[in-house]
């Protein structure tokens, strides 16, 4: 099943990255990584954006309100729209090379993102996990490009990629501890003329991925067998997530990085954010504890 995508829009992102509906306030926020601007909106109202001076990799929501951020430096508190970060953990500071990437809460809420290696070159990612007391700990190592986060509606699995590698891993998920184990591929996306990117889960437990290059974001059963492809107008997709007030919206960013003139011109759209009617609901956004 093929289902279309509308402009929602016309941000002409380097980068877009990292939707994230707040359901409390009605209001969608997303990034601008390479330009290091967060985006929100109130569907039907202005956008509006924050410059954070840096590359901003993911922002996930707080219980207490305000943000939590993924930057080029580390993990980041902020307490109010407009205000000033909180650097809280820098664990990649003897990498200059490398950044933060995805990021989202688990159930529990802690926060995880990974880094990259900005050159895209060398595997000299990881993930880490940042918990409510501002720990942090790294779970994952001898990743390029971290992508693809996301749980199952159970949080019994945890999904994760690598984008140069092509694999989508899937581990055992300890809701209790958020500890990891017994990681095997999930998704093998070379078949795809893709790499996997910015990731969700439905309600049903439909895995949601976006494919660079390919122009497509394709659902996957959880046994990782494809079950409904969406094709986008632009070929870069970079991240899915519900929104909307029933939660059936699927919000996709796109980038115009990498792209030359020639092809923009051919493809407009390029780095705006588009919204899905994909004929089925997510979860809510889990809000980090700390």
């Amino acid at each position: 099943m093929t289902t279309r995508a509308e402009l929602f829009h016309d941000g002409h992102a380097l980068l877009g990255e990292g939707p994230v509906w707040d359901a409390r306030e009605g209001l969608l926020f997303w990034v601008d990584i390479d330009a290091g601007i967060i985006w929100r909106v109130k569907p039907g109202g202005r956008p509006e954006h924050m410059d954070v001076g840096q590359k901003v990799g993911a922002v996930a929501l707080r219980r207490t309100g305000g943000l939590a951020l993924a930057l080029k430096a580390g993990f980041a508190l902020l307490d109010r729209w407009g205000g000033s970060f909180e650097l809280v953990a820098s664990p990649e500071k003897d990498k200059p090379k490398n950044r933060m990437n995805d990021g989202k809460c688990d159930g529990a809420g802690r926060f995880w993102a990974g880094t990259m290696h900005d050159p895209e070159t060398r595997a000299s990612g990881c993930l880490y996990r940042l918990d409510p007391d501002l720990s942090c700990h790294r779970m994952v190592s001898g990743v390029t490009v971290s992508n693809g986060l996301a749980w199952s509606p159970d949080s019994r699995v945890m999904y994760y990629a690598d984008s140069p590698a092509k694999r989508v891993w899937a581990w055992d998920f300890d809701p209790a501890s958020g500890e990891v184990a017994n990681r095997r591929v999930f998704i093998d996306t070379t078949p795809t003329g893709g790499a996997p990117d910015g990731a969700t889960v439905d309600s049903e437990g439909g895995y949601w991925l976006t494919l660079p290059s390919s122009g497509r974001v394709i659902r996957y059963d959880p046994a990782g067998k494809p079950m409904q492809t969406i094709e986008l107008p632009v070929e870069h997709p970079t991240c899915a997530m519900f929104g909307g007030p029933r939660l059936d919206v699927l919000y996709v960013t796109t980038a115009t990085f990498f792209r030359s003139p020639q092809e923009l011109a051919h493809q407009p759209l390029c780095g705006g954010l588009f919204a899905i009617d994909a004929g089925v609901r997510g979860l809510p956004e889990a809000r980090f504890r700390g």
